[in-house]
């Protein structure tokens, strides 16, 4: 094809301003993703780190004493609760996150609840039972899991990213299958 000089750096020039626009766009697209992932997050009252650490690994039986390690699930977005037979708030939220755990364990999501029941494991077993829960329970019967994640009040959760880091902490009861619980779950299985 034989272009005037004139018209061939035109063209040059167009081409090298479009890829610059193009390589700006990244950084913005973060950007705005970062900023409607702050606002989900803040819409379900989520306390995020000022410094993204890892999280603590531990190991416990499940109900069937079964050992989990929170390595387990390296590569998955990690709902972790920590809850009791005897919290009212911490049973009222259990059918939200069984609707959560359904509806994207497929997708990457594990919903572990760490029970904070000391010596009445027939009650834990007696409430996942009566509520057809089917999300990993496991038995933090000496509290050491509870002590290493600074759990003062129940229920608690942490939110931990595929990477094993924190991305945030919630005390007290949420609306996990709401529309704004179900926006922030998927934006960070997005992620």
């Amino acid at each position: 094809m034989n272009m005037p000089d004139n018209a061939f750096v035109k063209l040059s020039r167009f081409i090298l301003l479009v890829s610059c626009c193009l390589c700006l766009l990244g950084p913005l697209r973060l950007l705005a993703d970062d900023a409607v992932l702050q606002q989900a997050l803040t819409s379900m009252k989520v306390t995020v780190p000022k410094a993204f650490l890892p999280a603590p690994s531990f190991s416990l039986p499940d109900l069937e004493q079964q050992t989990v390690r929170l390595s387990d699930y390296r590569g998955k977005l990690v709902l972790l609760n920590f809850w009791a037979s005897f919290c009212t708030p911490c049973r009222r939220e259990m059918p939200a996150l069984e609707s959560l755990w359904l509806r994207y364990r497929d997708q990457g999501l594990v919903v572990l609840a760490l029970s904070a029941d000391r010596d009445n494991l027939q009650r834990v077993t007696a409430v996942i039972n009566q509520g057809s829960y089917s999300f990993p329970v496991l038995l933090d019967t000496e509290g050491e899991v509870r002590k290493t994640y600074e759990v003062r009040a129940l229920p608690t959760s942490y939110l931990i990213g595929r990477d094993g880091k924190f991305i945030g902490r919630m005390i007290g009861e949420r609306e996990w299958d709401s529309t704004q619980g179900r926006k922030m779950i998927e934006l960070l299985l997005s992620r």
